[in-house]
């Protein structure tokens, strides 16, 4: 028997797993197990596999071979050869080892799929697939080798290979071994694949889909985040919050919008910094855009993620595989494996991203130019001219921002066709979903670079005091370690801990506000 990574498991064949489910299982190592529910149905439809597995006419998967070469006719003996020769030449990876997090992800959501019962696997295979994920085998998959199309073919196959025991992967604690060894370790044996099963374990969208429901889980993180931030460098520059009103907002009854703004109000109650600009002496009629307008440009992000949380929500209540054994008893192609469903929103929030930071950075940049930061010091420098202030923390801003904007081309609108000209048109889903993963790491950075900013500005306004929640902000940084103003100091690592700040959500802890 397996050793299950958590006391605690999901349960898999009970109905779709969930996007929490998601990442208990693949950030929090949490084990799995198959519901015998769905054992029996895998069983009922192997049954119909099993039929087909002598028979001289050609069946897609079961007695061809694949894409291209689907019109060559195996013979019966070769047909548990064609299974795992598909899994042996499709397990063609190659660059950098995919992140643990979003293997066991796609291992979760392909088990999903097996639990269906539409895939015609045996019942013992799809137990040995748990089993390893129960058991926190990671096989090896490498970046490249997904078209989105036909599934993700190659990230997929290298998880099939590793149930055969071939390949590489690495243990629960991480070890890089020979995918035998491991198995053996944790008590299970490779698995013999029968007709049709190697497809059934290569053919979905569940490692786009898998990053996917990861970027939302961040994505709800850092969106009210930024409305932190935002919110800090509002106070800072003397902003005025009385754009935030309900009542305005209401006006352009987006909700996304709706909830940042209500946010910002939060965020911004009982501070001494707004409050003491809010007299007739004050002459500022609006604010630049990038106060102004936040609630829309972070709504609007809100309501982009919202729309690729119901794509992703479908998704997962899909059943992908090609052929699938129908709940009459047909085995049928189709062609539920092309991934644009889920690449289109993929590109979508991408742009998001790069958007939400490309404002980030101008309010950092607005801090730091004493000719529109309302009495700032250049830089926020404590001796401007010897000392650098955050100049330079705004280049790095500035850098990542314009990478976001390079990240934020669409990967979906462009096809190479494959397969012999058989798979004319694919998704590149999977590499949508990679740069997504990387585009939020940048977003992570420029907002942590923000936080930190606004937080040396807080300071610089003192005897001013800031609000509840933004103070408490400010003072998490200082007790992370990050000084308060003063002579120039090696800025690189207090932005890593920003960054972490922001990551781990100890910004969003520290207001003590349920944000939205």
């Amino acid at each position: 028997m397996s050793t299950a990574v958590d006391t605690q498991q999901v349960v898999v064949g009970s109905g779709p797993v969930t996007p929490e489910d998601v990442v208990r299982v693949a950030r929090e190592g949490c084990g799995v197990r198959l519901s015998e529910e769905a054992l029996a149905g895998i069983a009922a439809t192997r049954e119909v596999i099993e039929r087909l597995a002598d028979d001289d006419r050609p069946h897609y998967g079961v007695s061809t071979g694949f894409g291209a070469l689907a019109t060559r006719h195996i013979p019966v003996a070769q047909r548990a050869q064609l299974q795992r020769s598909l899994i042996r030449s499709h397990a063609a990876g190659s660059g950098p080892e995919v992140e643990r997090e979003v293997v066991r992800a796609l291992m979760l959501l392909r088990l999903s799929t097996l639990a269906t019962g539409r895939t015609g696997v045996r019942p013992e295979t799809a137990r040995s697939y748990a089993a390893m994920l129960d058991a926190g085998i990671t096989p090896t998959v490498h970046e490249y080798g997904s078209l989105g199309c036909s599934g993700d073919l190659a990230p997929l196959s290298s998880i099939a290979l590793a149930l055969m025991g071939e390949g590489t992967v690495r243990d629960a604690a991480g070890v890089l071994r020979p995918a035998a060894e491991a198995l053996a370790d944790a008590g299970l044996a490779p698995v013999q694949l029968a007709e049709k099963e190697g497809l059934a374990l290569v053919n979905g969208t569940d490692g786009m889909l898998g990053m996917l429901l990861l970027a939302l889980a961040d994505l709800r993180r850092l969106l009210s985040t930024a409305d932190v931030s935002a919110a800090m460098s509002v106070e800072a520059l003397l902003g005025s919050d009385a754009v935030f009103a309900a009542d305005l907002q209401g006006l352009r009854p987006h909700p996304g919008q709706g909830d940042s703004a209500a946010n910002l109000r939060a965020l911004l109650a009982g501070s001494g910094v707004m409050a003491s600009h809010r007299g007739p002496e004050c002459t500022r009629v609006q604010d630049a855009y990038s106060l102004r307008c936040a609630p829309q440009v972070h709504g609007a992000a809100r309501d982009t993620a919202a729309h690729a949380a119901v794509v992703a929500e479908r998704e997962l209540a899909a059943a992908i595989d090609n052929p699938v054994v129908t709940v009459d008893g047909r085995v049928e192609s189709n062609g539920n494996f092309h991934g644009a469903p889920v690449g289109y929103v993929l590109d979508f929030l991408a742009i998001a991203v790069a958007d939400v930071a490309s404002m980030s950075e101008r309010r950092t940049d607005r801090m730091l130019d004493a000719a529109r930061s309302n009495g700032l010091p250049p830089f926020l420098a404590a001796d401007a001219g010897v000392d650098s202030g955050h100049m330079i923390a705004q280049y790095t801003a500035a850098g990542i921002v314009s990478e976001l904007k390079r990240l934020a081309v669409p990967a979906s609108v462009d096809s190479i066709p494959s397969s012999a000209m058989q798979e004319d048109h694919v998704s590149m889903g999977w590499a949508a979903a990679r740069k997504l993963r990387r585009a939020l790491d940048g977003l992570t950075r420029v907002l942590a670079i923000e936080v930190l900013t606004a937080a040396r500005a807080l300071d610089l306004r003192a005897p001013l005091q800031p609000a509840a929640a933004t103070g408490a902000v400010r003072d998490a940084i200082r007790a992370a370690g990050v000084p308060s103003p003063g002579p120039d100091r090696h800025l690189a690592p207090e932005i890593e801990t920003a960054v972490q700040l922001v990551a781990e959500g100890d910004v969003l802890t520290a207001t003590d506000l349920p944000l939205l």
